[in-house]
């Protein structure tokens, strides 16, 4: 993935709607989900819906097909993992110290961390 690639799906999942949309496809695997049933488990008006999830389109992180008279949508999750390698790819300069600090599951299988907690941001 390039910089301009990494860019636009930053973009498309920089708004909340967008994000909710693609966290829920990607629980979904690849079967994917009806648009209808994805404003259902949302909350989004269908005219709504269909700009966030063509922002996603075009910006590579679902697909969509027609079954019959609906439309399907799914998660991408070859453009999922691109990003996510794009945005690690030069964790800690790639030395020998990074690959626990950069594999998230190995941290929290321990559950342990030297970090303080984040605070709440206030609204």
């Amino acid at each position: 993935m390039d910089q301009k690639h990494a860019i636009t799906a930053l973009a498309a999942l920089a708004q909340d709607t967008r994000l909710e949309l693609f966290r829920l496809l990607v629980t979904c695997g690849p079967e994917g989900l009806p648009a209808g049933v994805i404003a259902e488990r949302v909350g989004v008006q269908p005219s709504s819906l269909s700009f966030h999830l063509a922002q996603l389109t075009h910006a590579g992180l679902i697909t969509q097909r027609r079954l019959s008279r609906q439309l399907i949508y799914s998660a991408e999750y070859g453009a999922m993992n691109e990003l996510l390698a794009y945005l690690t790819e030069n964790c800690c300069g790639r030395g020998d110290a990074c690959v626990s600090s950069c594999n998230p599951a190995d941290i929290l299988a321990t559950g342990e961390t030297d970090e303080a907690p984040a605070r709440a941001r206030v609204r």
